[in-house]
């Protein structure tokens, strides 16, 4: 496993569309463990591959809330319901934050990180952490969706 550099806003690749993945081989595991320890070594909840530069739709998360670490393999986005507001900050755009409206519930599908296929209820944090790292995946970051100033730590 190897720490890989985060880009940060204003780098071409972060408004990029990711392309889906098609071979679940040993280069993809690879990616997965570093952008986990990546991930963790700076405090993150998640962090999707063009933040690394690599421009797959694969994103990873956990919540440290006990539900335990995921990679989402080809993510979409089903089911959405409701509306709620978090501040949201992002790894990629260090040092600021702002109110972002997100589903308050949705049905994740994807694969794992072996090319199972998953279905996954979200609410609260989860939903808001699954549709920001999907949208890294389109090259959207969230302080194009955030409603009201940006806020700087």
């Amino acid at each position: 496993m190897a720490l890989r550099q985060i880009l940060i806003d204003g780098e071409d690749t972060l408004r990029k569309i990711s392309r889906p993945v098609t071979a679940f081989d040993d280069k993809l595991q690879t990616l997965i463990d570093d952008m986990f320890e990546t991930m963790y070594a700076n405090n993150g909840i998640g962090l999707a591959a063009p933040q690394v530069g690599v421009l797959r739709r694969l994103f990873v998360m956990d919540l440290q809330d006990g539900s335990g670490p995921l990679a989402v393999i080809n993510p979409e986005i089903k089911d959405s319901k409701g509306k709620q507001i978090f501040q949201e900050g992002c790894l990629s755009v260090p040092g600021k934050y702002g109110d972002v409206e997100r589903p308050a519930s949705l049905v994740l599908e994807g694969f794992d990180r072996y090319g199972q296929p998953f279905s996954l209820p979200a609410e609260g944090l989860k939903a808001v952490c699954i549709c920001h790292e999907n949208d890294h995946l389109d090259g959207i970051l969230f302080r194009d969706k955030v409603k009201g100033p940006l806020l700087s730590e």
